[in-house]
């Protein structure tokens, strides 16, 4: 029989555990055994799934001892399924060499599910250390060989990581370069008396600091992945200081180019570069024909007589115009000519529709020729112009919905009533670009509403030059990055992703909030009065406030899937024996776990099968 050593196991903290109550955060607690017969417990975290122990237990193995590490909610631990989170199992031979002198190995296991099959998540970081003060000289440099690692664990630290081939555990390491990024490349074996590494927040890890506006985060998976607040992307690679700025500049690069290619594959074809296209292509067949007038924006050759009607006119420079007598309007598109509307499909294939069959252009609007023979739409209600067809949607799919077309056309209405027009005059609005949101806020909210309504001028300080509309696009944009930033805790993403936002519960920490809020609804209606983007996305139990409409469980859906399925589920069956919670909910305030009562004295009455429509 192998002899028996002493080692120190240190419960540090259990990460990302499963919540099984919708409203409640579990109690959990650790319970340590080893070959069936030593028994440790920590103590119990009161509401949390990240809970921290950092609490030390010595025990007696030998190389082929199992530790088995469970972990249970301290509120069910007397009920069915004991309040079961998850559990490892460890032999300890695949940690720590029991025959050096000193051996400590930190690892990361992720938890797994018993025979009951519960659903679990997360992983729980442990130290395991060994000390023989009865071996070897430990000048001796054999006796700081590295400890095998154990297949399938994740080393905390970040002195060394040891790669098994087929499982095989390997006896000695050697540091990797690949392991983080700038890492310096060295065959140096790591450290005899490696520390414990201490628990980094979500704005650091191994290697220090994140960049400003960076966010550590772990899937349901425990993969570690990274979130930009500044542009709202996620990534698996950790960013550095000296990248983000070039990736901050190539993203707003990249972003640019986008919102271009999408302006201009929304545009109405070149008739002019389309005709002479067609002019000079050889004759083919028409349903050729129409597909590369479909990929070009070509048109048709207006060929024959004009319709019944119809009369060619010049004007004094020598332009021809088109004359409808019948509906008594003129045109510079020759009637002759078969139009099509150029977009792209999700796929990237070519989408066209004939102009003739979309019917006449609401009140109020005109179509003209740009001197390139362009076509473009003038607005004479608010005396604007825009490339977009108002007969169709932005964006133009095969086999547009008549729901699509009604709705552009409820939008063009909507937008041509005399309360959306723009009053005479300029509004000046001037701001630093580093404190745009200070400014933004001093200059809005001392302008009277018609001030608004007239044209905006928007001047950024120390940059001279006109605003003709591309200044105000930009200063919109840059503002609701401002505004709708989580860490001004007026908003938070939703459950469900990081893109969409809802009002924060908790802004109430800023003593200005409201004032604020008073502020970003002035920019909200601004961005739609004249017709700026604004980039935000709001849940839509948002939007039914806003219009006084009444909030029903189906909107949650769209916030927090998981807890609508959840309250889903225990309407429609019997949840006797099976979910014990009470009418409160718990939330977390900047750290403290705070309980809110759903009725008067919520947190006694347990909810049961008879009164859970409550």
């Amino acid at each position: 029989m192998s002899s028996r050593s002493k080692i120190t196991v240190r419960v540090i903290a259990a990460e990302g555990l499963f919540k099984r109550d919708v409203f409640r955060s579990p109690d959990p607690f650790a319970v340590l055994t080893v070959d069936g017969g030593q028994t440790q417990t920590t103590e119990t975290v009161k509401k949390t799934v990240s809970p921290h122990w950092n609490q030390t237990f010595e025990f007696n193995v030998t190389e082929n001892s199992i530790l088995i590490i469970q972990i249970f909610d301290q509120k069910k631990f007397k009920k069915k399924d004991q309040g079961f989170l998850g559990v490892v199992n460890i032999r300890i031979g695949d940690i720590v060499n029991l025959s050096d002198s000193i051996s400590e190995q930190t690892i990361a296991e992720e938890l797994k599910r018993s025979n009951s099959n519960f659903v679990v998540s997360g992983k729980l970081i442990i130290t395991i250390s060994h000390k023989n003060t009865a071996a070897r000289d430990p000048r001796d440099p054999t006796n700081f060989a590295q400890p095998n690692a154990r297949p399938g664990s994740q080393p905390v630290t970040a002195s060394s990581t040891t790669t098994h081939a087929g499982g095989a555990a390997s006896g000695s390491v050697q540091a990797s370069s690949s392991q983080f990024p700038g890492a310096a490349s060295t065959n140096a074996a790591p450290p005899a008396h490696p520390g414990v590494q201490r628990q980094f927040s979500s704005f650091e890890d191994q290697m220090g600091l994140l960049p400003p506006g960076w966010e550590r985060r772990t899937d349901n998976f425990g993969r570690t992945y990274y979130v930009d607040h500044n542009s709202r992307t996620t990534t698996w690679k950790r960013p550095t200081l000296d990248q983000t700025e070039t990736q901050r500049a190539q993203e707003r690069e990249r972003t640019r180019e986008q919102e271009r290619d999408q302006y201009r594959n929304r545009t109405l074809p070149d008739t002019a570069n389309g005709a002479a296209q067609a002019a000079a292509a050889p004759q083919a067949e028409n349903n050729a024909n129409t597909v590369a007038m479909a990929a070009t924006g070509a048109t048709t050759p207006g060929l024959g007589e004009l319709p019944p009607g119809w009369e060619q006119r010049f004007t004094p420079e020598g332009r021809p115009y088109y004359v409808d007598h019948n509906t008594r309007t003129t045109t510079w598109v020759d009637p002759r000519r078969q139009q099509f509307v150029k977009s792209y499909g999700s796929n990237g294939s070519y989408n066209a529709q004939r102009l003739s069959a979309m019917g006449p252009l609401p009140s109020g609007w005109e179509m003209r020729l740009a001197n390139t023979s362009r076509v473009y739409f003038v607005d004479h209600n608010t005396k604007t112009t825009t490339w977009d067809d108002p007969r169709l949607p932005s964006s133009l799919d095969q086999n547009v919905p008549q729901y699509k077309r009604d709705f552009r056309r409820k939008l063009v209405y909507f937008r041509s009533q005399p309360a959306l027009r723009i009053l005479p005059g300029q509004c000046h609005i001037k701001v630093r670009r580093d404190h745009l949101m200070e400014d933004a806020f001093r200059d809005i909210m001392r302008q009277t509403p018609e001030d608004l309504k007239k044209r905006l001028m928007i001047k950024f300080e120390g940059e001279e030059g006109l605003d003709y509309g591309g200044v105000s696009r930009e200063f919109f944009q840059q503002l609701s990055h401002e505004m709708f930033n989580p860490f001004y805790c007026l908003f938070q993403y939703a459950s469900s992703d990081n893109y969409t936002l809802q009002i924060n519960p908790n802004s109430d920490v800023n003593p200005e909030h409201l004032n604020y809020f008073k502020f970003i609804g002035r920019t909200v209606g601004l961005g739609v009065f004249h017709r700026r983007f604004l980039d935000a996305f709001f849940v839509g139990a948002m939007y039914k406030m806003m219009l006084h409409k009444k909030i029903v469980l189906q909107d949650l859906e769209s916030v927090d899937a998981e807890l609508y399925k959840s309250l889903c589920w225990m309407l429609d069956n019997d949840i006797t024996d099976i979910i014990y919670e009470t009418f409160s909910v718990e939330e977390d305030r900047f750290g403290e776990k705070v309980t809110f009562d759903l009725k008067p004295n919520g947190r006694e009455i347990d909810v049961t099968n008879e009164n859970k429509r409550d």
